[in-house]
């Protein structure tokens, strides 16, 4: 019994903690390659600002006029211009509130 619960345990572990911070990870990665001048980004401290130069592992990023900070390119935490991904509802949640919106009675009098 307890060789069979030891790779059960393994198996959860990385569902659980290792494959989402995967993702993460190459999300980040993807987000940190497609970077460009004129980007609006926001850094991993809550900076907010324009990218006016690129390097290969620095960027310059102006937070207001005439002041130009360097940042290195990892700690890019989003791009603001881009919209945030909406969290996706489940189809049969939506038919229910439908639903639900329907069978309310109004009374005319």
């Amino acid at each position: 019994m307890g060789l069979i619960l030891l790779p059960l345990m393994f198996i959860a572990l990385w569902a659980i903690v290792i494959l989402p911070q995967q993702r993460r990870m190459r999300a980040h990665q993807a987000l940190v390659s497609v970077l460009k001048e004129g980007d609006e980004v926001m850094t991993t401290s809550g900076i907010l600002g324009t990218i006016t130069a690129l390097d290969d592992e620095v960027l310059h990023l102006e937070v207001a006029p005439g002041v130009t900070l360097r940042v290195v390119r990892a700690a890019i935490a989003r791009r603001m211009n881009e919209p945030e991904p909406e969290p996706e509802v489940a189809p049969a949640a939506t038919d229910e509130l439908e639903g639900s919106a329907d069978s309310v009675a109004v009374d005319e009098s």
